[in-house]
């Protein structure tokens, strides 16, 4: 049975939303023929100009253009000079908003992720965003790509559901202290409980 990957209209919903339906989806990654994919274990949510720790809460700009635009683009961003980080863009459009994918199980690809994250151990492969990021090659070439089909080679499949008792929520990670309450403490994280490929 061929999965469903998940389309436009599920994207048009609040970012918080999102990010909790996604623990338990797979995410895909293709290149040159060759598949890798993990089970999203962990998320963020970013929702718009009042969500005061978001890179849409100011204007738009070139960088958080993504978020602005159809809701189920990937918006690739570099952190710190050298860390892609990978969002999807949520929310009808016009209205920033984005959801961080944190960390996934890897599932597929099992030998290509261990070429990218060589003399790491499984667990440090793709618990983190920046980890993720690069133990399934994605950077700046799929920043704005389409994530509802497979023509860009990266996509999000529907998966089993997570049961809420399986869920924990807590504020986001690496915010800064510029970021005021009650932005900064907001439990907009969420991550499978005791998986250990959720970021530390």
């Amino acid at each position: 049975m061929t999965p469903t990957i998940f389309n436009h209209d599920f994207y048009t919903q609040n970012a918080c939303v999102v990010a909790r339906e996604l623990l338990g989806a797979r995410l895909v990654r293709k290149i040159d023929g060759q598949r890798m994919s993990g089970i999203i274990v962990e998320t963020e949510a970013y929702t718009g100009v009042n969500d005061l720790a978001s890179h849409g809460r100011l204007k738009r700009t070139p960088r958080n253009l993504p978020m602005y635009e159809h809701p189920g683009h990937a918006y690739v961003y570099l952190t710190y000079g050298m860390h892609w980080l990978l969002n999807v863009a949520c929310e009808p459009e016009g209205h920033p908003a984005a959801v961080l994918l944190r960390a996934i199980e890897p599932v597929e690809g099992l030998d290509l992720m261990a070429e990218r994250r060589p003399n790491r151990p499984t667990t440090e492969w793709t618990s983190g965003p920046a980890r993720l990021t690069l133990a399934i090659g994605v950077d700046g070439q799929q920043n704005r790509v389409n994530l509802t089909d497979e023509q860009a080679g990266l996509w999000i499949e529907q998966g089993a559901p997570i049961e809420d008792t399986q869920v924990s929520t807590g504020p986001r990670i690496g915010l800064g202290k510029r970021v005021p309450e009650p932005w900064f403490s907001m439990a907009w994280r969420w991550w499978i409980s005791d998986n250990p490929y959720v970021s530390r």
